[in-house]
């Protein structure tokens, strides 16, 4: 395997793993407020960061916040923590240069597109559309290299 392909795969890796951090931090977040006013932290927050508190996107988010059942809280926290190791998995995977990290990778990341896509036309946030273009060349990219190795 030449350097340039293990590099390749490495920053695959930290675009995977970074996906893995932010997901627990999003989950250990959640949950830390499972019995707690979400919505009156987020204001704490919002005040804390200096955003405008009279903001459209951030009214939706703190009703939304306001509305979440416990349950609820508890599904975004735990889906989080699922997801995060399936990326920890996958970023593990790549940055030992695994051939099943690539494969899984595939799986994984080709498998959420259609949910990527789906976001992207309902709730476009250029974001999201960022990671939806890097998840795809991703995919070609590991497939061009598995197809590359095995003929």
């Amino acid at each position: 395997m030449k350097k340039s392909d293990t590099g390749m795969l490495r920053l695959i890796a930290v675009f995977k793993l970074l996906k893995a951090t932010l997901l627990i931090v999003v989950g250990v977040g959640v949950l830390k407020y499972l019995h707690k006013d979400l919505s009156c932290a987020l204001e704490h927050w919002i005040a804390v960061l200096g955003l405008n508190p009279g903001n459209r996107l951030l009214d939706r988010i703190l009703e939304k916040a306001a509305n979440l059942t416990p349950h609820k809280i508890t599904l975004v926290g735990v889906g989080s923590f699922i997801y995060a190791g399936l990326f920890l998995a996958e970023g593990t995977g790549l940055w030992l240069a695994k051939r099943w990290g690539e494969w899984l990778t595939i799986m994984i990341t080709s498998s959420l597109v259609p949910v990527e896509i789906y976001e992207c036309y309902h709730h476009s946030t250029a974001i999201k559309i960022v990671v939806l273009l890097l998840n795809i060349a991703i995919v070609f990219y590991l497939i061009h290299r598995i197809r590359k190795h095995d003929t």
